[in-house]
């Protein structure tokens, strides 16, 4: 996928967040979640192979602690072999990763964000 494409791609999944998304979304934007800026759908490039870049897309990224925070629904229960490579390469890029499921943002917010928090403050 070119940069193009990918860039296209991102715009779109911003336009059609989850349930679970649009709710994070609106609790972090703005520098409302202790003061840091998250970026939604953040392209980050992580292999350029004979001149084929290849990129990934996480759901949230806080770029002034290289954190992403993955919403995971139920399509991730299907590919967790794929999300687990994709996690180590991160990881090996210097990023810190964190994942919580729709249900636990929806509906234990004080909880997530209370994780969230000291996940942050660790990293």
């Amino acid at each position: 996928m070119t940069y193009k494409d990918i860039k296209t791609f991102a715009r779109e999944l911003r336009k059609n967040q989850t349930p679970a998304e649009l709710f994070f979304w609106n609790k972090v934007r703005k520098r409302q979640f202790m003061g840091l800026r998250f970026n939604r759908q953040f392209i980050i490039q992580h292999s350029n192979v004979l001149g084929k870049k290849s990129y990934f897309i996480p759901d949230f990224f806080c770029f002034e602690r290289k954190i992403i925070v993955e919403i995971d629904g139920k399509i991730h229960d299907q590919q967790k072999e794929y999300d687990e490579i994709r996690t180590t390469i991160l990881k090996e890029m210097g990023y810190h990763i964190i994942r919580f499921e729709n249900d636990q943002v929806l509906n234990n917010w004080n909880k997530v964000a209370q994780i969230l928090e000291t996940f942050i403050l660790k990293n």
